[in-house]
């Protein structure tokens, strides 16, 4: 009886990705395969599993499994920097979103109206609040940056202290209380009470440092590959090397004008809340073109 793990070898002969017919493998994924809850968006992902380096997408027919550079879980940051790098996973997200706005989902769509016959008016409404939230941002990113760290941002972090504080207070009677929790809830809250009057600049600093160390530090370990031949990158060389190159090319600019760095960036927020409003409007009226629709069987 195969296992998905049978399907692997030729990952570790330098192929990036093997894609295997869910039909072909007849016994369920064993106990080594983690649930992966952050990942690259890819199309059609329906759920995303990890055993060390191998990384599964979990598609409507077929297992995508390819071979990380690094587990992220022995070595968190490297796998970052390598497997994930900003531009990627900016780069990815958009190409997701477009490819599930053109997918045609009927067949599940008739399964969620038989037991969700209001589940279009959620995804509309959310879809229009979504492309109005980031029309906002799209047309001030650098105010909706700034209004974010200095309101919304302390807020959440005074609303995690009190969780903090009180989520003991919540349990079962069968779970202990831990006195810790309100110290360190309390310290949670001062934090995020200090942080309203933090300035600015502060914040545009801290996120332009930590932005351009990320993009810096994958450009260099990309180019490195990269230097070494196609056969260093089974990923894919161009892309790779494109990413490299823009990365750096975004550091070097962000020493001259960090305040765009941060202004581009909260930019694509507001283009990704866009197109994820459309998607949910789309969804939304497909689904109530659906229920308008007579369905067979």
């Amino acid at each position: 009886m195969p296992r998905l793990d049978d399907f692997l070898e030729p990952l570790n002969e330098g192929v990036w990705e093997v894609a295997i017919p869910k039909e072909s493998v007849t016994v369920p994924l064993d106990a080594g395969w983690k649930k992966s809850a952050l990942n690259v968006p890819s199309p059609g992902t329906i759920a995303s599993y990890r055993k060390g380096q191998y990384h599964v997408h979990e598609t409507k027919d077929e297992w995508k499994v390819h071979l990380d550079r690094y587990d992220p879980d022995k070595h968190p940051v490297m796998h970052l920097l390598d497997d994930a790098p900003l531009l990627l996973m900016i780069g990815d997200t958009f190409i997701t979103l477009i490819s599930n706005m053109r997918r045609d989902e009927s067949g599940d769509t008739r399964k969620i109206l038989e037991t969700q016959d209001k589940e279009w008016h959620l995804q509309f409404i959310t879809g229009i609040f979504l492309i109005l939230a980031g029309l906002d941002i799209a047309l001030d990113p650098l105010g909706a940056f700034l209004g974010t760290m200095s309101l919304i941002f302390p807020m959440g972090i005074v609303i995690l202290g009190i969780l903090v504080m009180f989520g003991k207070l919540w349990k079962t009677r069968d779970e202990p209380f831990i006195e810790g929790d309100i110290f360190r809830g309390l310290v949670i809250i001062v934090a995020g009470v200090l942080s309203f009057s933090i300035p600015p600049d502060f914040w545009i600093l801290i996120f332009t440092a930590i932005l351009s160390l990320w993009m810096f530090a994958s450009a260099i370990i990309l180019l490195k590959r990269v230097r070494k031949g196609r056969s260093a990158v089974p990923e894919g060389f161009v892309s790779r090397l494109a990413i490299g190159i823009f990365s750096l090319l975004i550091v070097i600019g962000s020493f001259f004008t960090p305040i765009y760095l941060i202004a581009i960036l909260t930019l694509v927020v507001g283009i990704l809340l866009i197109l994820i409003g459309i998607m949910l409007v789309i969804n939304g009226l497909r689904l109530r073109g659906m229920m308008k629709a007579p369905v067979s069987g």
